[in-house]
């Protein structure tokens, strides 16, 4: 059984796993986020060699946010992390460590994670929403991921939920249903600062009984599922699967069932309701997932 060296790059942190091609963890340990991409690409390339003296690792995994080109190895769009964008990572860890690295965006590396061994496994077609700060996703195909011609496939989040025709303004998903707006929106109505309180509190309000809070909860849970009627009746996969720390609620996917059940009793014509499940492997789907895609991109 081959053993690979899996990095999942983030914001604060890189974390990383010796895991084998059946995706049996072997040890994980993580760093801080370094000051400069030099101290960055060294990191990788030390524990990379440090690891491939112990386990004979035969290649290295990456998944990191942004517009990765899976084929170029390079980042773009813009992230928390400004030096990620430009270098070749293909090119510099692989001259460091002289072992085959592939490279693939967090989300879509999320979505091979639970297509391949998780809550999608019995799945070829899936769609990946990932619920927090802002909304993104992850479309699967065949077991593949989608990443379409600009590299956006799967971006939920920049999808239309609602338009102001006397203001001229459209809303997205990201700015209408994630946890930041839920908070952001129950501070104003208690007339408090809007940092005072965050979208994990508002829940905790709800479930109290706190009738602001418990408004627009309700709202929050109808958006999560205009948003999921629409990725059904444009994509139609067989699952869509929940991520994000707020979808670890243990009501999370049963509130937004009762909306869509609401929906489809109205007039809407669609009679499909989307079968929705939660992410399985939590915080190692990323790093599961850019395995899968090294795995699938070496068949290639």
């Amino acid at each position: 059984m081959r053993n690979f060296m899996v990095f999942d790059v983030g914001g604060t942190s890189t974390k990383w796993s010796i895991i084998d091609e059946s995706g049996d963890f072997k040890e994980s340990n993580k760093f801080d986020c370094l000051n400069t991409v030099d101290e960055f690409f060294d990191e990788l390339i030390k524990i990379s060699n440090e690891m491939k003296e112990k386990y004979d690792v035969k290649g290295i995994a990456i998944s990191a946010p942004g517009a990765v080109d899976s084929d170029t190895g390079i980042i773009g769009g813009i992230t928390a992390i400004p030096y990620i964008h430009g270098p070749n990572f293909k090119e510099i860890i692989t001259s460091g460590t002289n072992l085959t690295v592939e490279v693939e965006n967090d989300a879509n590396c999320a979505a091979l994670g639970e297509c391949w061994l998780g809550a999608g496994k019995n799945n070829k077609d899936l769609a990946f929403v990932v619920c927090g700060t802002g909304i993104g996703g992850a479309i699967v195909k065949d077991k593949k991921v989608h990443v379409g011609i600009h590299k956006h496939g799967g971006e939920f989040g920049y999808c239309s939920i609602n338009f102001d025709l006397d203001k001229s303004k459209a809303t997205n998903w990201s700015q209408a249903g994630s946890t930041i707006a839920l908070a952001r929106n129950v501070a104003q109505l208690k007339g408090l600062d809007e940092d005072s309180i965050n979208g994990i509190e508002v829940f905790e309000m709800c479930s109290k009984g706190d009738k602001i809070a418990i408004q627009e909860v309700n709202k929050y849970y109808f958006i999560m599922a205009v948003g999921i009627y629409n990725i059904q009746y444009i994509f139609d996969p067989e699952v869509i699967i929940l991520g994000g720390a707020i979808s670890e609620r243990l009501e999370y996917v049963d509130e937004i069932n009762k909306r869509l059940d609401i929906m489809m009793n109205s007039e809407l014509e669609g009679t499909i309701k989307p079968v929705i499940k939660t992410c399985q492997f939590g915080n190692n789907a990323n790093k599961l997932g850019a395995l899968y895609n090294y795995l699938q991109r070496e068949k290639n």
